[in-house]
């Protein structure tokens, strides 16, 4: 029994670094949309994919710790107008999945290097945009101020882990999309609709830290 609350920084911290659901490597297929999309997984998996890297920051608030997304712009050439983690392609000069989601964090919304810990990685998520996605989670203290950037962020909000990690708000959809069916996951919050990649990650995290 752990000594923390469930859905606190903490805890979320303790849970990520002890996942069950085998090795990161080899259990992406197992988790998330994945599941729900076996043949477009296929495909996708014999594309050449660029690595990326998106920041799960979760916020510690207590016994119920925050997570922060941001709302892509409408003008970005790749999931535009989505709601997303800050996020994006793995530079040459990255020198880790780690380094270049923290980059990429504060060059999206100013989320400042020294407010936050990086404690673990999910499963790569597949994307059939073209990306080969590793979500690194982290642990972020308060104290910091966001600054988005235009160019690529309009908004940044909070959503409750415990919501997050709730299976009764992970509902499910599909979408006819490039000649197929495609099925996804998605959770209205508030006035937003988390959907897509943004919540198969989620939908991830809670398979290997909650369920």
């Amino acid at each position: 029994m752990s000594k923390f609350p469930l859905y606190s920084a903490a805890e979320f911290r303790r849970r990520a670094m002890n996942q069950t659901g085998g090795p990161i490597e080899l259990a992406w297929r197992e988790h998330g949309d994945h599941v729900l999309n076996p043949e477009t997984i296929l495909q996708v998996e014999g594309q050449r994919l660029r690595d990326a890297a998106v920041l799960v920051p979760v916020v510690d608030e207590g016994d119920d710790a925050k997570v922060i997304f941001t709302l892509r712009t409408a003008t970005l050439r790749q999931h535009s107008g989505q709601i997303a983690f800050p996020g994006g392609a793995i530079d040459p000069g990255d020198a880790s999945a780690e380094l270049a989601a923290m980059r990429e964090a504060q060059e999206e919304i100013g989320l400042a290097d020294i407010f936050v810990e990086p404690v673990a990685r999910l499963p790569h998520y597949l994307a059939a945009t073209g990306f080969r996605i590793t979500p690194v989670l982290a642990v972020v203290k308060r104290g910091f101020e966001l600054t988005l950037n235009p160019t690529e962020v309009e908004d940044a909000f909070e959503v409750p882990l415990s919501f997050l990690m709730d299976p009764h708000h992970h509902l499910r959809d599909s979408m006819h999309w490039r000649g197929s069916t495609r099925h996804f996951y998605r959770m209205p919050y508030e006035d937003w609709m988390i959907w897509g990649i943004t919540a198969g990650i989620v939908r991830t995290l809670y398979e290997r830290l909650y369920a």
